[in-house]
């Protein structure tokens, strides 16, 4: 199961570091695309982000790119998401998600679906 953490309610500009851990310790993350998405208020869900497995390629929404960086942290079976500069526009409940196999070498060509297993979300509140 994945588990994400870190959001909360910032002033816009500032900052939030997410997390996404597996609470089982022989399922290690290195093995997975993991991809963040978000949803915000009547809104669709939107792809964020994404890392490929084994450190592989990293995707980027162009209304994040320069803003938002990806990046694993192998010794805490984690990936994380660093949200600098952030928006209102940003508001939103984040989750993350794992993508096995093949498909994970390569996130950016992995739709929504193909994930395999998702997290429960972590609300992203950030004031005008």
């Amino acid at each position: 199961q994945l588990v994400e953490s870190g959001g909360g309610q910032v002033q816009a500009g500032g900052s939030l570091r997410l997390s996404c851990a597996v609470s089982a310790s022989e399922f290690s993350l290195d093995y997975f695309a993991i991809g963040w998405f978000r949803q915000g208020p009547g809104q669709e869900r939107e792809r964020v982000s994404c890392i490929s497995s084994s450190n592989g390629p990293t995707y980027y929404r162009d209304s994040v790119k320069g803003r938002f960086t990806i990046s694993r942290d192998s010794a805490e079976n984690a990936v994380g998401l660093q949200m600098n500069s952030l928006l209102p526009e940003d508001t939103a409940i984040y989750y993350c998600a794992a993508l096995g196999g093949p498909m994970g070498t390569m996130c950016d060509s992995a739709g929504d679906n193909d994930y395999d297993y998702w997290g429960q979300g972590t609300q992203v509140t950030v004031f005008p």
